[in-house]
């Protein structure tokens, strides 16, 4: 029986190189995400299905599963790849712009994954995968709703992957240490400078596969010319 992937959080960046792997290994794809126009392309490109879904929204979170469950079938990977930041000194920040910040970076990843762990605990098997950022582990001057919600999103698949791993569901977070490259996006430091979305999904696939007497619950990913 084919595996299905659920990406939770889809745009036209490393959500759709990890859809177009999931397809190509076989895997039925489904992506998330508030607006689904933009994802016209890569749904006729890679067979994937799409929701419409406001990840914060804790209904919308349980009815995107169960109407994905119902066409791709129970998701046996399930990506969180939604963040939202605001940025400035924090004496001017915006309390709203930061709520938000928080609510998108770190309380949709919990509804997200606990929608997951019931459906894969039940199973007794399945993987969670968190995308976290240079920020899940280093706050930054004038980033701090950033840091914040990315700190939290860690700490929540830490915690998720020691309690699920005895029920054979594998947590990971992934921190992406560096810009990801695309089009749209300069890039004056040389073509080693940013991460490649395909090599991040090859990544996140790695983890998904790995056999479980050696899982990994975090990994970090940064192009070899970044400083860390």
């Amino acid at each position: 029986m084919a595996e299905s992937a659920l990406m939770v959080g889809a745009g036209s960046g490393l959500s759709a190189a990890l859809a177009r792997l999931c397809a190509k290994e076989g895997m039925k794809v489904g992506l998330a995400a508030r607006e689904t126009a933009k994802l016209e392309p890569l749904l006729a490109e890679t067979g994937a299905k799409a929701w419409a879904c406001d990840a914060t929204v804790p209904e919308q979170v349980t009815a995107l599963f169960a109407a994905a469950e119902g066409v791709i079938g129970p998701p046996d990977l399930v990506i969180f790849n939604a963040s939202y930041r605001t940025r400035g000194p924090v004496a001017e920040l915006d309390a709203e712009e930061v709520r938000r910040t928080l609510i998108v970076s770190a309380f949709a990843g919990f509804l997200v994954g606990q929608e997951a762990a019931r459906r894969m605990s039940l199973r007794g098997h399945g993987t969670i995968i968190f995308t976290g950022a240079s920020a899940s582990v280093k706050g930054y001057a004038k980033s701090a709703p950033f840091a914040m919600g990315k700190f939290a999103l860690r700490g929540l698949a830490q915690s998720m992957a020691r309690e699920l791993q005895p029920h054979n569901v594998h947590v990971a977070h992934v921190v992406i240490d560096g810009g990801i490259a695309s089009p749209a996006r300069g890039n004056d430091r040389g073509p080693d400078a940013m991460l490649e979305p395909d090599a991040i999904a090859a990544n996140y696939l790695h983890l998904h596969r790995q056999q479980r007497s050696a899982w990994s619950w975090e990994i970090e990913l940064r192009p070899w010319v970044e400083h860390f």
